[in-house]
Formats: C-alpha cells, structure tokens, sequence
C-alpha cells in the first residue's frame, strides 16, 4: 500500500508568504513606532539581544531536538552520501557563494547599491559590502531543519537526511567561525572570529544540548510514539512564529532602506538563487552520478547542500552587525526565496529520478526505475 504523503503545515507551505507579512509588518512598526524595536534590542546582555536570544532559541530548539544521535554512528554504512555533503557543504559552497556574491553585490550591481551604514562595532562600511557578509554568513550555514521535509517530498531517505543534518550540525560548530573569520575578513569586515564561535555556542550548542537532554528524557517518559505524533506536531509552528517574530523586529529597521531602495530585496536575491541551483546541480548532477549513489540518497545529499541553516546565519548577523545591518538584511533576503526554490529543486529530483541507478519512487517519469 502506498503511504499517504505527508502534507506542509500551513506555516510551512505558506511560509514566503508569512514572510513578506511580516516585512509589511515589519517596515509599518519601523514607521510608526520605532522605539519599540531600538528598546527591546537594547535589553542586551554582553552584546546579544535577550528578545532576540529567545526567539533564535524557539527557532533553532526544534531542529536539534529531532536528532536521534544515534543514529549517527550508522553512517558508516553509507559513508559516501555524507562525504559527498560534507565535500560540497564546507568545501565548495563557502567560497562559491562569497565569489558569486562579490560578482553580483561588488560589481555588477554595485551601483545600485549606494551608501554607507554604521555597524554594531560602530565602523562604517558600504552597504554593498554589508551585504556580502550576510550571503557569506548564509553560504557557511548549510541544511535546516526543513531540508527534512524536502527530502519527504522527494522521497529520499529520510535516515539518511536525519544523519546528514546530525553531521552537519556538529560539523558547524568546528568550521563555522574559522570560515566565517577567512571570508568576512576577505570582505574587509571587521570581526573577531571569536565572537562568531561564540554566537554559535549560543545558538547551536546551547539549543542542541537542550534538544538532546529533553529528547532522552520526553521519550523516556511519554515514548517515542507521544513524542514522535505530539511533541514535534506542537513545536512545527512554534519555530517559525519565533523566525517570523525575529524577521517583524529585523524589517522594523530597514523599512526606510527598503523603501527608499525597493529593488535592494531583488539584487541580493539574484546571488543566492544563483549559487542554491549551482549547488544542488554540482551535488545532484555531478558528484551524485560520479559516485554511483542511488536516488534515495542523492536527493537530500544535494538539497541539504543546496539549502541554508538560515536561522544561525540570521542570528550571527544580528549579533556581529546589529539588526539594522544590510548583513541581517541578506540573511532575511535567504529565508524569503528558501521555500519556493526548495520546492523547485524538489520537483526537478522527481523529474530527473530516472537518471539514477537505483529509483523506487514508481512514478511515471522514472519508468526505467524499478517500481
């Protein structure tokens, strides 16, 4: 019997609608009350907004505590999809992104990108240049959690997703702030990389060991059933509230950049496009078909590196840069086009399934597959 597809949440399904609900939202607080944001992002504590610490946590708690590390130590029984991710994720897609993106945003759109602003370290800097930092800060961000829904709907393998998002997470935690220091330095932005190794401690570490402790202990005591059917059902929309609450307070300063620059969205956009179908045709065309894997495990290889972990990427632009930077304001540009591209590159997967060696989907475009 064929099982019945899971189906996106209506925060999920909508969610670049959501978003541009909230950058409306968000542009109109800036507008007519702007002291409420400049008051909440000065209750402050060593440089990190607490509203906004609270709201990264909700984003980011959910995603870790669907990790069943576990599951991990299987991974050498499939080592070849993970290399394949890990290769592209840290590899290829940090250098990638900061060329396109310097291509793009530092000439051929430089123009259309005038002025200056001030950042949280109180230096001055071309906006143009702000906001390659904040595609940078996306380029070393890979997978979120919802690249586990994007494997579903390309019917990929699922454990394997689960044990590539494991991976990569615990893979950030390394990597993040060394790459992060190389390329922003390249980009001549002022920042320590020790103050990116700490926002990731806060964002990343904290909420992972939070997600593991209360996954040991929910499912020792309600199963994995309770768990599995309720816990994660009710934190779905919590997480994206808490992205969408962030984004209202990031619009709430940029609506005078915005409006003044209407096409400021579009610019940074066309970058990041850019680099996520390059990423995922090099992953899903290239490495995949080199390395002989089969469909199941090419899809979500490709997509994880396709796709950005952009609640991290957000949260250490706030923190490097300041809300009000053109740095957050790439990142927010990130979740803005994540959902309909991801959707794309996840029919283009069913579309070109039949490529693979191994195709198990039974539908009518992979008729060479075995069904």
């Amino acid at each position: 019997m064929k099982q019945k597809d899971k189906k996106l949440t209506v925060f999920e399904k909508y969610l670049t609608v959501w978003v541009l609900v909230c950058i409306g939202a968000g542009i109109l607080l800036g507008k007519i009350a702007p002291h409420i944001a400049v008051t909440l992002d000065s209750l402050s504590v060593f440089q990190v907004s607490i509203p906004i610490a609270v709201c990264l946590f909700f984003m980011m708690y959910p995603i870790m505590v669907k990790i069943d590390f576990g599951e991990v130590i299987k991974a050498g029984k499939t080592p070849k999809p993970v290399l394949m991710t890990l290769g592209i994720n840290w590899a290829i897609k940090p250098f990638t992104m900061f060329i396109i993106a310097t291509f793009f945003l530092g000439f051929v759109f430089k123009d259309f990108l005038p002025g200056t602003e001030v950042i949280k370290t109180g230096e001055t800097v071309e906006l143009w240049r702000s906001y390659i930092s904040g595609t940078i800060l996306l380029g070393i961000a890979p997978c979120t959690a919802m690249v586990l829904m994007w494997s579903h709907l390309a019917r990929g393998n699922s454990g394997l997703t689960l044990v590539m998002v494991a991976i990569n997470s615990l893979t950030m935690l390394v990597l993040y702030g060394p790459l992060g220091s190389l390329l922003l330095g390249i980009n001549a932005m002022p920042i320590p990389w020790q103050t990116i190794l700490f926002s990731v401690g806060i964002y990343v570490a904290l909420p992972l060991a939070a997600g593991y402790i209360s996954r040991k202990l929910i499912i020792r005591f309600k199963g994995i059933a309770w768990f599995n059917e309720k816990f994660l059902h009710f934190l779905t929309p919590v997480s994206i509230i808490a992205l969408l609450v962030t984004l209202v307070l990031l619009f709430s300063f940029k609506g005078e950049v915005i409006i003044g620059n209407p096409l400021t969205i579009f610019w940074i956009a066309v970058p990041l496009f850019i680099q996520t179908i390059l990423i995922f045709a090099v992953g899903y065309f290239v490495f995949a078909r080199v390395l002989k894997l089969s469909y199941e495990d090419s899809a979500p290889a490709a997509m994880i590196g396709a796709s950005n972990h952009f609640e991290v990427a957000i949260a250490t632009s706030a923190m490097l840069f300041g809300l009000s930077s053109g740095a957050s304001l790439a990142t927010v540009v990130g979740v803005l086009i994540e959902v309909p591209v991801m959707l794309l590159l996840v029919w283009i997967c069913k579309k070109t399934c039949f490529l693979f060696r191994e195709c198990t989907l039974g539908e009518p475009q992979c008729g060479s597959g075995k069904s």
